[in-house]
């Protein structure tokens, strides 16, 4: 059952949304050739506790972090550690909070130091198709539009995009109804109404869209061609007018900082 928000729990997913995007900013700019993805992920925690917001990934289903940090082949789901990051590298950085009980999640792919051209059209062709994906978040349209939006884009640029994963329904849980997959299927499309809030997330690869799961953590998703993967996300709400984008930054309604 898709969950409608009422204005109220949707006020309280923008300041959810604001805290992210708050603490996403602050560690994309620590993002550089020489920095571990541990540290990153430490200083996100760290960040979010400082709202009284808490990791929402942290513990969910056993993930290990409270970051996602997904380098290069690595699509979603990659577990921060001790491994360096260098130049040529890309890292998607994929969080989310909670923050009086409602979730807010967000990601973004970012160049490490300097990329190959390809790799730089990939992470912009994946940001555009996420924000198509959004402009057709609205009431009357159904969720194979956004699905279409992303899919089109992607695949006219040369890209594939993931079939085992997909965006989804978000608020209390961090998972809910309705699954939004980043291409047309067949099966489940409802009409969008007003006060819905999605996660929308293309992840993009460079060659085939198949995937499979590191056999040693069970968490990182890796492209089966082990060619590079980006991956995009915001937390989003349909109302009667635009889609409004939760999970940016609005320093006007951000907790004050512990």
């Amino acid at each position: 059952m898709i969950v409608i928000k009422s204005s109220a729990e949707i006020a309280i997913m923008r300041v959810a949304g604001s805290i992210l995007a708050a603490v996403l900013e602050e560690i994309k700019n620590l993002v550089h050739p020489g920095i571990t993805t541990g540290e990153l992920d430490k200083k996100a925690e760290i960040l979010t506790r400082k709202y009284n917001a808490i990791p929402a990934f942290k513990g969910y289903h056993g993930f290990p972090a409270s970051l996602c940090t997904s380098v290069n082949d690595e699509v979603v789901h990659g577990i921060p550690g001790n491994r360096i990051l260098k130049s040529g590298d890309i890292i998607g950085l994929d969080f989310g909070v909670i923050y009086k009980n409602f979730y807010a999640d967000s990601a973004v792919t970012l160049p490490v130091g300097d990329v190959e051209p390809e790799v730089e059209r990939l992470l912009t062709v994946t940001n555009e198709a996420l924000f198509k994906g959004i402009s057709k978040a609205r009431v009357g349209n159904r969720l194979y539009d956004i699905s279409r939006a992303i899919q089109e884009h992607v695949e006219s640029n040369g890209f594939s995009v993931v079939r085992d994963f997909v965006g989804h329904g978000i608020g209390r849980q961090m998972h809910e109804a309705p699954q939004i997959p980043n291409f047309v299927g067949n099966d489940y499309n409802p009409r969008l109404k007003s006060g819905m809030t999605l996660a929308i997330e293309p992840m993009v690869n460079c060659g085939d869209y198949r995937v499979d799961i590191d056999p040693f953590d069970n968490w990182t998703v890796r492209t089966i061609d082990r060619k590079f993967s980006a991956h995009f996300e915001h937390t989003v709400a349909i109302t009667d007018g635009e889609p409004e984008i939760l999970t940016i930054l609005r320093p006007e309604i951000l907790p004050e900082v512990n």
